[in-house]
């Protein structure tokens, strides 16, 4: 982005779809010691599905990740990179099925202008064999990068069935946090929330509290995932965690209900609760989110 590049202009360019959330000073904005801070943005995508039939909650199921692909296609001001946050497929036990939805999937997603693209797993593409399939597609279930500053890590809490990161990879998170500063940009990439937001939904991950443990002494994190198909903000300490819409279908806001039946499409506003979003790093005060509808013809 350039230098002037400020928020009315980034809404101006990005607003096209449901409302904006701005968070002033989170954590994970602050430069890294001895890194000029540069703006950039990127685009999260979460639980496209692919592969999913239910008229019920979304008769266009064949049709919205196309439809979002063009949607980010169309983005005047392009992200530096994409994420895919998880459940890229629906789940399937024929392993043939499952392969060939990834395929498709990978296929699709092709189409972005945008090259550079990270993907993670969510336990529909990966519980039922512990990632095997998804590595064969995508590569590695969990794994970091740095940009511009800014130090990302991608963690993986769906292959184990059992929702948890697991003691293999805690230990390589202690390894990759040791490598920082303390007051180091960190940004979190997960499918299901880190913390307990409805555990009687599968909405937590049994060990997340020892990774939250692990980033606390690290003073600016700032935590992206799916997996609960709506937009929600969450604080832990200085850590907050921001949830994706989905690009299939709306659930329930937690705990709102016995089950977590999908919201049930409705024809008068089709893509209402659907989208994807971007999020923008500018100067050293502010990340911006913006949250887009899915609304491709």
């Amino acid at each position: 982005m350039p230098a002037d590049f400020d928020r009315r202009d980034f809404l101006r360019l990005a607003g096209v779809g449901a409302g904006v959330v701005f968070a002033s000073g989170l954590a994970g904005c602050a430069a890294r010691a001895g890194v000029p801070d540069t703006d950039f943005h990127f685009v999260q995508l979460s639980d496209s599905h692919w592969g999913f039939n239910g008229p019920v909650v979304n008769p266009e199921a064949g049709r919205t990740l196309v439809r979002a692909v063009a949607e980010v296609n169309a983005l005047p001001l392009q992200p530096d990179f994409i994420v895919f946050t998880g459940d890229l497929t629906h789940t399937t036990d024929d392993p043939q099925e499952r392969r060939k939805r990834m395929r498709e999937f990978k296929a699709i997603v092709g189409d972005l202008k945008v090259r550079d693209i990270r993907f993670l797993p969510g336990e529909h593409d990966a519980s039922l064999d512990r990632g095997a399939a998804f590595q064969e597609f995508f590569g590695p279930t969990h794994y970091s990068f740095d940009y511009r500053g800014v130090h990302f890590i991608a963690l993986d809490n769906v292959s184990d069935p059992a929702a948890r990161v697991g003691d293999e990879q805690l230990a390589w998170l202690a390894k990759d946090l040791a490598t920082l500063d303390k007051d180091a940009p960190v940004v979190v990439l997960t499918h299901r929330p880190l913390f307990d937001l409805a555990p009687q939904w599968d909405w937590a991950t049994r060990d997340g509290d020892q990774v939250v443990a692990q980033l606390m002494p690290h003073t600016n994190v700032t935590v992206f995932y799916g997996h609960i198909h709506q937009e929600h903000h969450h604080q832990t300490g200085h850590i907050a965690h921001h949830a994706a819409t989905s690009l299939i279908f709306p659930l329930p806001a937690p705990g709102s209900q016995p089950q977590r039946t999908p919201v049930k499409w409705d024809p008068a506003q089709p893509f209402r609760g659907l989208g994807f979003r971007e999020v923008g790093r500018h100067g050293v005060a502010d990340f911006a989110l913006d949250q887009h509808g899915v609304t491709g013809a």
